[in-house]
């Protein structure tokens, strides 16, 4: 049995499995359904670090903390603002290859809740690439890789793994715990339309609550503030936060803007919601609420090298985005609350660590958008280089 047993082949999976790998110990990592099967290729918007000429770490750890209303744990947003640029130098070094200007600069943009432009971005397909840079990096080293592998039973130092109706009982002498979060389930559950691939939900983070792991935030998710409405064939899916970052407009069914399109998640998907409510959307062909997300006054160039792909789902639907207004509402995305760690990403339990969205502190009750695929990469190698350090 290998030193280290990762649960989880999303971004924190990989990373921790890298890192841990990089530090001497030996690797296995599990996942529940394919290798490939992640949340972290869906994300599109881009990934926040200070890289800018009048940006820091400071003002990123200072707009964590605001977009949080200060429900961040400091310490873990200081660590996640701090390690922002190194992170994006990393995965430049594993072949990510990040959107830039003619003058070779990095193209960055302001995101929502953000004082400063900070969101670099490979088109609006930033996860996959990052995903897949993380999958080549895993594939060159010795770790091994368990798919269809579902987690079932857990304790400090054992591990009981479902394999196609297979169990087989692992002992590695640390565990760290990457499996994402429960939107998947929860949408299921109340009706809602989520963002999130068929693996979300959530059953990894019962197992380490009931092994001891002390969670915070449970009961805060978040949802996207633009998620489609209509064609019914994109319902769902999430019309990427950069749309907006370059000029798309949000406007009720009287055409009137309601909301600053680049304030905090919670404060547009609310100031959604509330117009609805009170009866100044519109309702889609098939009854759903929604409001009109306007991106004409983005420049033709802006879109087609920022979210090139939002343009050719939509075209093939049958909406053109820079011409025609698409309805828009809010849709479950990411799971804010999670097991509670400390900087290297170690659990309330010894043994145990975690990584990723299946923890919680990081955003507190709001998440930034571009701040989970930096999370991944930044605590899922110290969760990876921690528990090595442990085991050797």
């Amino acid at each position: 049995m290998s030193d280290i047993l990762v649960i989880g082949s999303g971004g924190a999976g990989l990373a921790a499995a890298i890192a841990a790998h990089d530090a001497g110990a030996s690797v296995t990592l599990a996942t529940k359904l394919g290798v490939a099967s992640c949340n972290t290729a869906k994300a599109q918007g881009g990934i926040q670090a200070a890289v800018g000429a009048d940006d820091s770490s400071e003002l990123h750890f200072e707009d964590i903390m605001r977009s949080s209303h200060d429900t961040a744990d400091p310490v873990l947003a200081r660590v996640l603002a701090d390690e922002g640029p190194a992170t994006v130098a990393w995965l430049e070094e594993l072949g990510v290859a990040f959107t830039r200007e003619a003058d070779g600069e990095l193209r960055i943009a302001r995101c929502g809740g953000a004082t400063r432009k900070r969101l670099l971005q490979v088109g609006d397909q930033t996860g996959l690439a990052i995903a897949g840079a993380l999958r080549t990096a895993v594939g060159e080293r010795d770790i091994e890789i368990l798919d269809h592998a579902a987690l079932v039973e857990l304790a400090p130092g054992r591990a009981v793994l479902d394999r196609k109706g297979e169990r087989s009982v692992l002992e590695p002498k640390a565990i760290i715990l990457a499996a994402g979060g429960r939107c998947k389930r929860v949408a299921a559950e109340t009706g809602e339309l989520s963002t999130n691939g068929d693996g979300a939900t959530g059953e990894v983070a019962e197992l380490a609550v009931a092994a001891g792991c002390a969670e915070r935030d449970h009961d805060s998710l978040q949802r996207h503030p633009t998620g489609a409405a209509w064609p019914e064939a994109l319902a769902g899916y999430a019309v990427p936060e950069t749309t907006r970052a370059y000029g798309a407009r949000l406007l009720n069914g009287r055409g009137e803007q309601f909301v600053d399109e680049l304030a905090p998640r919670d404060v547009v998907a609310e100031a959604i919601i509330r117009e609805c409510a009170e009866g100044r959307g519109i309702t889609t062909p098939d009854g759903r609420p929604a409001v009109h997300l306007d991106c004409s006054p983005v420049d033709p160039a802006d879109a087609e090298t920022s979210f090139p792909y939002t343009l050719r789902r939509f075209r093939k639907a049958g909406l053109d985005p820079l011409t025609d207004l698409l309805p828009v509402y809010p849709v479950l995305h990411y799971q804010n609350g999670g097991l509670v760690i400390d900087a290297d990403g170690a659990t309330t339990v010894p043994g145990i660590w975690a990584a990723g969205e299946i923890t919680g502190g990081v955003h507190g009750r709001n998440r930034m958008m571009g701040n989970s695929l930096l999370e991944i990469c930044v605590f899922g190698r110290r969760a990876g280089a921690a528990a090595a350090r442990t085991v050797a």
